[in-house]
């Protein structure tokens, strides 16, 4: 075992002993004894045992862990500790600019114990609020987040928006392209990214692709004659596909949709052309009406396409209102009034469904039930001083770990909806987590069932789920069904849309905002609707303002 991996080892172990509040002095001990060791000039391993307590900085105790360390290859103390924490913890010791002490901050203040809710909270400005932490702090750590995620070599679609830009601005200064044109994953609206791809019509394919290999900082260069792969120095993977303005909807055609989409359609069409004027023409040669590119993905879309039944998919501009949005009141940044005019005055929508978090969820200020009756007065306020729009009095209520609501009926009938969402106790089986959302699912007073899975991409998988069961038993009671549209959740999955949608069950693109900007995220709700087919009749706030009253009012009519 070489030195530097004996330091690695004590700094973890210091790091650890820190974490669980051991003996100051102690930990000081095993922290100053790592630095030592990576420091010396010989190797420990080439001395005797009994020299290793004489060497500066070491003494008896860090000697003996060291001979455990030679004859075991670890330590039994270390591994203990290892034992008792979470691995998302563990996994934050990773992250530059977080020691012991912010880690037991955000794990035991805040309740958050793995690298995604940490990411999360950093976009919702969770972290602030804590001891010890600031706005430059948090932001430090979100990008130290980002820098481990793209390590991965994978990317939220949300993240890659502004890269695309600046990469289409490159290739169109490096190759005098008359067109580049996004394509494959990012033209589909993948909520994931594992390669940004164009396709580049450029009067000389060949010395595009000399001065792409000259570019510093790429790496994992593949070529062909007309196409070129590369990693930036992001670990984002880069394709660019050559084409010219006889094949350029071809290659559009051929890059966007996953391979077996694009092999059924090109078995379709009567011949091996590849020049087309459009991509309608292209569907329209194979006898098929056009498909979206969100949905090519080897669904059902080329059956309904046959069938002349694809759906008319839903747009930004269909939406009328949002639902789910935190105020200063819990965790938000804007106060009711100033969310409300932004909706009314910046994005023209017809109303705001306000939706705080409930009393149980203390790190985000949930509302007692004093509080929520206050908030209450407010909102009745301001609905008459803004008048026609309209603010509706929702609760983001916690599902408790038996399925439970967590305030008493008698306060939710206060509401005009209730959207119940899952925050704690994410370790359950796939039986019992399921029968906990079926037990809210049945409480007559939820309207909407937010982030059904509390997945977060990249960094939380969702809690284990029989999707079927979930959305036969939100069709049963008539319950609508979250797209949190946070580009960090998109959750419930586009791959569950269709069944829901096939069910009667109505679907909500929710922001989950907690500022103003955080509406946009409806956009990114939007992309992965598209993908599930949803169209604006079966999105809950594509109704307009009398629809969705006399929606709420038949829910509450019904208790």
């Amino acid at each position: 075992m070489e030195n530097k991996e004996i330091s690695k080892t004590l700094k973890l172990l210091a790091q650890l002993m820190e974490l669980h509040d051991e003996n100051p002095f102690k930990i000081k001990s095993v922290a100053n004894a790592s630095f030592k060791v990576d420091k010396l000039p010989f190797k420990l391993k080439d001395k005797a045992q009994d020299e290793l307590d004489k060497i500066d900085g070491i003494g008896k105790s860090i000697a003996t862990k060291i001979i455990e360390l030679f004859n075991t290859g670890g330590l039994k103390e270390l591994n203990d500790l290892i034992a008792i924490t979470p691995i998302g913890i563990l996994d934050m010791l990773s992250i530059k600019g977080l020691g012991p002490k912010k880690i037991i901050i955000i794990w035991k203040t805040l309740g958050i114990e793995n690298v995604g809710e940490l990411y999360y909270a950093c976009n919702e400005n969770r972290l602030i609020e804590a001891k010890g932490f600031g706005l430059k702090t948090q932001e430090e750590i979100k990008k130290a987040i980002e820098f481990k995620m793209a390590s991965n070599g994978r990317f939220l679609y949300a993240r890659l928006e502004p890269i695309v830009t600046q990469y289409q601005d490159l290739l169109a200064k490096l190759s005098n392209a008359t067109e580049i044109l996004v394509t494959g994953e990012f033209r589909r609206k993948c909520e994931i990214i594992d390669e940004l791809a164009f396709i580049v019509v450029a009067p000389n394919f060949k010395l595009f692709i000399d001065k792409i290999q000259q570019l510093e900082n790429i790496s994992n260069l593949e070529t062909t004659p007309n196409s070129i792969r590369f990693k930036d120095q992001n670990s984002l993977t880069i394709r660019c596909f050559e084409a010219d303005e006889t094949t350029l909807a071809y290659r559009l055609f051929e890059t966007t949709g996953v391979e077996a989409h694009v092999e059924k359609v090109k078995a379709l069409l009567p011949d091996h052309s590849t020049t087309y004027t459009s991509e309608n023409v292209i569907y329209e040669a194979a006898g098929l009406a056009y498909i979206e590119p969100e949905l090519r993905e080897d669904f059902n879309e080329i059956a309904l396409a046959q069938a002349k039944q694809l759906p008319s998919l839903i747009t930004y501009a269909d939406l009328k209102g949002t639902l789910h949005n935190h105020s200063t009141w819990s965790d938000g940044v804007h106060s009711i009034e100033e969310m409300a005019i932004y909706c009314r005055d910046t994005l023209k929508l017809e109303y705001l469904g306000l939706c705080d978090h409930s009393k149980t969820a203390v790190y985000a200020n949930g509302l007692s039930i004093e509080r929520v009756l206050q908030q209450h007065e407010e909102i009745e306020k301001l609905n008459q001083k803004l008048a026609p729009f309209k603010i509706f009095k929702g609760i983001e209520s916690d599902i408790l770990s038996d399925g439970s609501l967590d305030y008493p009926d008698e306060i939710l009938t206060k509401f005009d909806f209730v959207v119940a969402s899952v925050h704690s106790n994410l370790k359950m089986d796939e039986d019992k987590a399921t029968q906990r959302l079926i037990k809210a699912i049945e409480n007559p007073y939820t309207t909407i069932l937010g982030h059904p899975t509390g997945r977060l991409l990249l960094s939380r998988s969702g809690y284990p789920l029989d999707f079927k069961k979930v959305i036969d038993a939100c069709a049963a009671n008539q319950v609508t069904i979250e797209i949190n549209a946070n580009p960090l959740r998109l959750d419930l999955d586009w791959r569950w849309h269709q069944y829901a949608l096939e069910k009667g069950v109505l679907l909500a693109i929710n922001p989950d905002a907690h500022r103003n900007e955080g509406f946009y995220d409806m956009h990114y709700g939007v992309y992965v609707a598209r993908k599930g087919g949803l169209t604006k009749e079966k999105c809950l706030n594509a109704f307009d303002l009398a629809s969705i009253q006399t929606y709420f009012g038949h829910k509450k009519q019904a208790l």
